[in-house]
């Protein structure tokens, strides 16, 4: 069974940055997502990262998110900067097959940005 444990998240004013991690246990993961969900929205893919290190990003968050991994600790991390109003979500982690979530989610990381 694998288990997924989101941190990092808080309340940042526009314009500031969070990092947010994500430890995976039970197996490893080849491909990573960070998927969040808005208020009232769908849950929405936002960064992926694959185990050659090929990244890609979803248009709202291209050039202000950038994901990375660590392999021998089973996490994937994302640095959130210049973030928004409209980036306020629960942000999740988990594996990403044929650009779909694979593994039940874990709690997921409150991301408030608001002055």
């Amino acid at each position: 069974q694998v288990q997924f444990v989101e941190s990092g998240g808080g309340l940042v004013q526009p314009g500031g940055s969070l990092r947010l991690s994500c430890a995976a246990s039970g197996s490893w993961i080849s491909t990573w997502g960070w998927y969040r969900q808005a208020p009232g929205k769908q849950r929405e893919l936002v960064a992926t990262i694959t185990s050659s290190t090929s990244t890609n990003y979803a248009g709202s968050v291209k050039g202000r998110f950038t994901i990375s991994r660590d392999n021998a600790k089973n996490t994937v991390y994302l640095q959130m900067n210049s973030l928004k109003p409209e980036d306020t979500a629960v942000y999740y982690c988990n594996r990403v097959v044929s650009n779909s979530p694979y593994y039940a989610w874990g709690q997921g990381t409150q991301v408030t940005v608001s002055s």
